[in-house]
């Protein structure tokens, strides 16, 4: 298996009774998941996409990238949580955080806030340069994403007027919506997000895929890898389903009151695979009064603001690493004759040896201060490995949910939000709200 789970630091906090005691939960939600008779099963569709597809649009999505690389210096690409968070993720796994500087197009994400400030640097990178957008919405009415296409759009039709409907693609429904109406009046190149794949399973649909190709990645290899994790993750012993034992380790500690699990890499281009996961599992499993509040850390730099907490804070916390043994992209330190920094003890040899040294380390020091360890171990990051490890990760996630309790595939709690943001607004239909929710406001400030 491509993710290999190392439950060694582990042997102080869990035992095997622990586990034997709660396989046949994992079995039982092993079972629903594949029989399609657990909660929120109409949204199971990311659980076999990876054989099964749409190849043509595949192939589309392939054009349309190779066609918005020959036309753009920029692209932007428009979408809010899951619309946005795994292209990201991917993209600077793979060519890294500081990819914009070093690959053409360079690529943006906007349309995932309500800042004026953050809308006019996005607005700046694109002047005087030649600019495609990717806008990505199942309705098209999200009002982050919405927002900001509005801005886009009639920037880009002032700028290219009859050529704009080239420079626009939207990833939308397959029917119906504001967006996909807009589009087939104006003329946008158009891709599905499935009915059945909701947003936070959606990397792996054209969501991900056509700004991840874009970003020059092999998306091809990135399927394979999916493919891969699909075949192997179903088997229900715990000890030949590393995915399935994952699900039931994080359930065991969150039962001990291990409330936090903290994502964890020491590598920065990992950051926002972080910030993926945490929307992954914090809506699916955060319900009902349940599930693990989903953390992050890079180490070894959080181990300098972090670490103190971690190690001798509240004893809420769990860490899982995901360590890359290899690297393609390795350093040499070399001596130094002086040796001002004392550093020459590190020398002739390479800087992934001085980050595994300090990943040990830590690990010997988080799990003796009470702080239990699951490690995630890859040879190395590419997009075979990066595709099993997004499936692994989705399908532990709703195997958790299920082991939980709770339906892994609804978000009613987001809606909360949206309604008292459009009340205040005053957006129709919502107006018989606004004037109680002001009071109150003005109560609370009193």
């Amino acid at each position: 298996m491509a993710v290999k789970l190392n439950t060694n630091y582990l042997k102080s906090f869990i035992n095997e009774n622990e586990l034997s005691h709660i396989a046949p939960s994992c079995k039982a939600a092993l079972d629903a998941l594949h029989s399609g008779n657990g909660a929120g099963s109409d949204f199971l569709g990311w659980l076999t996409l990876p054989a099964d597809y749409d190849k043509d649009e595949f192939k589309r999505i392939k054009a349309a990238a190779e066609k918005i690389k020959s036309q753009s210096e920029v692209v932007i690409v428009l979408g809010i949580g899951g619309s946005y968070l795994g292209a990201r993720a991917v993209i600077e796994a793979l060519r890294g955080s500081l990819y914009n500087s070093r690959f053409k197009p360079e690529i943006y994400f906007a349309g995932n806030s309500i800042s004026p400030t953050y809308m006019n640097e996005v607005l700046s990178l694109v002047e005087g340069r030649d600019f495609s957008v990717i806008v990505v919405s199942k309705s098209g009415t999200t009002t982050e994403t919405a927002l900001a296409f509005r801005v886009f759009k009639k920037l880009i039709e002032e700028r290219y007027g009859a050529d704009s409907k080239n420079r626009i693609f939207a990833v939308t429904d397959k029917a119906r919506g504001t967006l996909k109406e807009l589009s087939d009046k104006m003329g946008y190149e158009t891709f599905v997000i499935p009915d059945n794949v909701g947003g936070r399973y959606s990397v792996l649909t054209a969501v991900g895929l056509l700004p991840i190709a874009v970003a020059g990645c092999d998306i091809d290899a990135l399927m394979a890898g999916a493919k891969a994790a699909m075949d192997e993750l179903k088997d229900t012993d715990l000890n030949k389903n590393a995915c399935c034992k994952y699900a039931a380790l994080r359930n065991i500690l969150a039962r001990k009151g291990f409330s936090v699990e903290m994502l964890v890499a020491y590598e920065n281009f990992f950051m926002m695979m972080n910030e993926w996961f945490k929307q992954l599992f914090g809506e699916s499993d955060g319900k009902d009064g349940k599930g693990l509040f989903p953390a992050s850390a890079t180490f070894s730099t959080d181990l300098h603001s972090l670490g103190q907490f971690i190690q001798e804070g509240s004893n809420i916390i769990f860490e899982t690493v995901v360590q890359f043994k290899n690297t393609d992209n390795d350093f040499f330190l070399e001596n130094d004759a002086d040796n001002l920094d004392g550093l020459n003890f590190l020398s002739d040899q390479n800087m992934s040896n001085v980050s595994e040294k300090a990943f040990l380390g830590t690990l010997l020091a988080h799990t003796e201060g009470g702080v239990p360890n699951i490690i995630l171990e890859l040879d190395k990051l590419d997009e075979f490995n990066l595709g099993y490890l997004l499936f692994f990760f989705m399908k532990a996630c709703a195997l958790s949910g299920y082991i939980l309790g709770v339906n892994p595939f609804d978000q009613p709690g987001v809606e909360a939000y949206k309604k008292n943001m459009f009340a205040l607004l005053g957006k129709p239909g919502y107006e018989a709200d606004k004037a109680a929710l002001e009071a109150q406001i003005q109560k609370l400030n009193s």
